[in-house]
Order: structure tokens, then C-alpha cells, then sequence
């Protein structure tokens, strides 16, 4: 795993760099994330309002500790099987059958506040579509739609209906944004360069001095086009010759392919992204996917999409993350050099820890269990994403494809509705690839998610300037305070110290 990280994930920083002065000087793409960052970080410097630094800061702090000793008071009653605050029926035992209570996870509520309102709700609305309505009524179709005999877990019984489901409205959702994407990457190239044919661009004396300023220190601060272009040759070569050893089914000639699509796939998404802030990379990744899982065929088909998709995703997000960053800098009158240079390194280390920390997880924690605290959920679309590439509609359970259809259909109707409709109406259409989580995942943490969504409404009741100031800092507390509890649960775990209460 190591070893593929390390062969994959330096392509992708190399292959835009001979066009960073384009998307973020000539373009002017705005990425809004790395703008976003780049006010944060200018805040702190600033002269005036250095106060609310040091709020945020106690917030976070103050958040963070609570969060922690949260998690570590319930690992207390996490003694047993199906015990512990997350396995209370906090809506009774017939909700609780359908995955329908609160968990009381800091994460969850952290990252519910930090999501709109209507990613939160379509969560839910997703959750009580299909833990509350579809997956009762398929249930009780045991022995018509599909075999009595077959486990709940089994791809030609009801999880069939769960995973299928899901990816119709993933697939439905991600494809429409994709060619939306693409018509606007297209018209924006055109209405750019009609611009650059009939006027010529602004002279540095019509612009803002601090514009000339950052636009200088941007270009000075560069990095050479030859180095860049060598040393992603150079990456792509070892990449040919190792991936194929480590995984002889990817034929060393789809590598070949991927890295000539690379630069062009990472420049459509890298524009994208500058437009929308939306990185469409696992879109690109399972366009990749089901191509090579059909052309590979039955016996190897499986693992050569999976790895091929991974490859694809990996180049075309780590080059639009680098274009946020490059952002980030450009406001901030950072070297480019500079960070691109703190991004390989941080890449370096993170193709070490990334594994370890998998590994430390696997190891501990029942992930993938479909019952278990960490379902690992994308893993199982992905997967069953190629068994369909390979095997077609075969490998669906009964009536499943025309549920599938009908989801897929769903997620285009509801984002040309979206698209279409005026602001104040489009505002409250749902989000297609929000509500597709809950579909395999349960309806539990939709409720925490919308939980943290109630919290920032009654923060903005009471006192919305302050609310605007502390709720990233609280939500981030919460998140982070949760996580830090991993690391001595696994030491515990892995010292065989189990829970004393159940």
C-alpha cells in the first residue's frame, strides 16, 4: 500500500504545475476553499479584530476537551456486543431495529454543523426513505424477490437493493455535475479566450497594487516548467513498470493510457473546482473504473478497476488540491516553491502514516463489518461498482434494476429541478448524493448530522455575529476532541483492556 501511494501520489502534484500561472493569474479562478483559507490566515495577521482569533482558539480548545472526555466517559459502557450509549433506543426498539436512533458521536454532530442545512436534511430525508419505507417493504418480499435462504449480507438479497440503490443515485447524481461541469469548464475557455482576442489584458498599472504584488511574488517564486514535465515522465515510468508487478492485473498499457489522460483529466477538474470548489475526482475515478473492470474481463476485471480507479482519483484530486493551495499562497504572498515543496513532503509522510493508520484500524475496529461501527461503506459501492462492470446486470437481485433506473433517473430530475427552478426554490431541492449515504449506511447519523444542524440554528437564534465567529471553531473542537479518543481506545484494545460495563 505504501508503495503504490508513493509511485501514484507525486504524479499528481507534478502535473499541473506548468499551468498554475494560467488557472490562478490569467483565469483568475477563485477556489473558493483556498480563499477561503487564505482570509483565515490573513485574519490572524491582521491589525485590527485580534480578539477574535483568541476566541476561536479557546473555543476549539475548550471543545476539543470536552469531546474527548465524552468518548472516554461511554467507552466505559462499550463493554458488550450492541452496548453502549450508540445502542440506545432512543426512539424505541422498533426504530432501533431500523437504525433509527442517536449515537451521541461528537464527530457527527461536529460535522453536522459544519454542513449546510440542506446537506443535512437531505440526509435525513434520505435515511426515512430508505431505512423508514423501502428497505421494510423489500424485507417483507423475502421469498418473492429474492430467496429465503440467503443471508441479509448477501449481493442477491436485500443489501443487493441497498448497495444497487445507492450507486443509482451516486452514479445518477455524480455524472449529471460531471458534463454540467464540463459545459461550463467549455463555455468559460471560450467566453476567456474570445476576451483575450478582442482586448488586451490590463496593464499592471490598472490593477491593485496588492494584486501586482501578489502576481509578482507568484511568478518569481517559481518553479522550472523542465523539472516539473521531467519529473513527471520520470514518475510515470517508475509507475508503469511497478504497478503492474504489484497488481499483474492492470495490463502495463492502461497505466500507459492513464498518465497520457492524466494531465487533461486534472486540468478539467482543476478548473472545475476554481469555478464550483466541487473536486470531481471520484467521478473521473469511476469513469475509469467500470471502463477497465469491462475491458479487463471476468477474471481480472474486479481488481484492475478497483486499481485503476484509485490511480485516476489519486492524480486528478491531489493536482486540484494543489491548485487551492497555490491559491491559498497566491492571497497570502507565499512562495509557490515553497509549497510546493511542504506538499511533497507532507505526501511523503503521508504515504507512511496513511497505511499505518489503516492497518492500526483493521486491526482493531471491525471495519467493513455492514453491522459494525465501521462500515466502510464506499468500499463496498466501489467494489460491487466493478463486480457490475464486469458481470453487467446479472449481478443484480430481482426488480432491482428498475429501482435502480428509477433512483438514477431521480438524482437528473432533481438536479435539473435545481438548476431550473428560481433561488428560492431550487435552495430547498435535495442533494441526490446526500441522501444515497443513508441508503447503506443506516439513519443514524443523518440524526447526529441534523442534530449539529439544530445546534447553528439556535446558536444563530440567540447570537448570529457570534455564531458566525464559533461554530467552525466549536464543530472542529467536537471533531478533533472525538478522534484523539482512537488512539488510547486502540492502545486499550490492542492491550486486550476491554470496556468494564456493558
Amino acid at each position: 500500500m505504501t508503495g503504490f501511494l508513493f509511485v501514484s501520489s507525486f504524479v499528481g502534484l507534478l502535473a499541473l504545475v506548468p499551468l498554475r500561472k494560467i488557472m490562478i493569474i490569467d483565469y483568475k479562478l477563485q477556489y473558493p476553499s483556498g480563499t477561503a483559507t487564505a482570509n483565515l490566515i490573513n485574519g490572524f495577521h491582521a491589525h485590527k479584530g485580534e480578539h477574535e482569533p483568541r476566541v476561536e482558539v479557546h473555543g476549539f480548545v475548550k471543545y476539543l476537551f470536552i469531546s474527548f472526555l465524552w468518548s472516554f466517559f461511554q467507552w466505559f459502557y462499550s463493554g458488550g456486543k450492541q452496548s453502549g450509549f450508540p445502542q440506545l433506543p432512543t426512539f424505541g426498539f422498533k426504530a432501533w431495529e431500523n437504525s433509527f436512533y442517536f449515537d451521541f458521536s461528537m464527530t457527527y454532530i461536529g460535522a453536522g454543523m459544519i454542513c449546510s442545512h440542506l446537506v443535512n436534511l437531505s440526509l435525513l430525508l434520505g435515511a426515512v426513505l430508505s431505512w423508514g419505507v423501502m428497505w421494510p417493504l423489500i424485507g417483507d418480499m423475502k421469498g418473492t424477490w429474492f430467496p429465503s435462504s440467503l443471508q441479509e449480507s448477501s449481493m442477491k438479497s436485500l443489501n443487493g437493493y441497498k448497495v444497487f440503490i445507492s450507486i443509482a443515485l451516486i452514479l445518477g447524481d455524480g455524472l449529471y455535475n460531471f458534463f454540467k461541469t464540463l459545459f461550463f469548464i467549455t463555455r468559460s475557455i471560450h467566453d476567456r479566450l474570445k476576451e483575450k482576442d478582442l482586448s488586451s489584458c490590463p496593464d499592471n498599472e490598472t490593477q491593485a497594487l496588492a494584486d501586482v504584488q501578489r502576481n509578482e511574488v507568484f511568478i518569481r517564486e517559481g518553479f522550472p516548467v523542465w523539472l516539473a514535465l521531467f519529473g513527471y515522465t520520470l514518475f510515470s515510468i517508475i509507475s508503469i513498470i511497478v504497478i503492474p508487478i504489484m497488481f499483474p492485473e492492470l495490463k502495463w498499457y492502461y497505466v500507459v493510457v492513464a498518465y497520457m489522460l492524466a494531465p487533461s483529466l486534472s486540468f478539467c477538474n482543476a478548473y472545475g473546482a476554481g469555478l464550483t470548489d466541487m473536486n470531481m475526482a471520484y467521478n473521473y475515478g469511476k469513469v475509469a473504473l467500470f471502463m477497465l473492470a469491462a475491458l479487463s474481463g471476468e477474471n481480472t476485471g474486479v481488481v484492475a478497476g478497483l486499481v485503476g480507479c484509485g490511480l485516476i482519483k489519486s492524480i486528478v484530486s491531489i493536482s486540484s488540491d494543489l491548485m487551492h493551495d497555490f491559491k491559498t499562497g497566491h492571497l497570502t504572498l507565499t512562495s509557490p516553491r515553497s509549497m510546493l515543496l511542504s506538499q511533497a513532503i507532507g505526501t511523503a509522510i503521508g504515504c507512511v502514516v496513511a497505511p499505518l493508520t489503516f492497518f492500526l484500524f483493521y486491526s482493531v475496529f471491525d471495519v467493513g463489518n455492514p453491522d459494525g461501527e465501521y462500515k466502510a461503506p464506499y468500499a463496498l459501492i466501489y467494489r460491487n461498482m466493478a463486480i457490475l462492470g464486469v458481470q453487467g446486470f446479472s449481478a443484480l437481485p430481482q426488480h432491482c434494476l428498475q429501482l435502480c433506473y428509477a433512483f438514477f433517473g431521480f438524482a437528473v430530475m432533481t438536479n435539473l429541478v435545481r438548476d431550473t427552478c428560481p433561488k428560492k426554490i431550487g435552495k430547498w431541492v435535495p442533494l441526490p448524493m446526500a441522501m444515497a449515504v443513508p441508503f447503506l449506511v443506516g439513519a443514524y447519523f443523518a440524526i447526529d448530522m441534523c442534530v449539529g444542524s439544530l445546534v447553528v440554528f439556535v446558536l444563530h437564534r440567540l447570537n448570529s455575529q457570534k455564531a458566525g465567529l464559533m461554530v467552525p471553531a466549536v464543530a472542529s473542537g467536537l471533531i478533533c476532541g472525538d478522534g484523539l479518543w482512537i488512539l488510547p481506545s486502540s492502545i486499550l484494545a490492542l492491550a486486550k483492556h476491554k470496556p468494564p460495563i456493558s
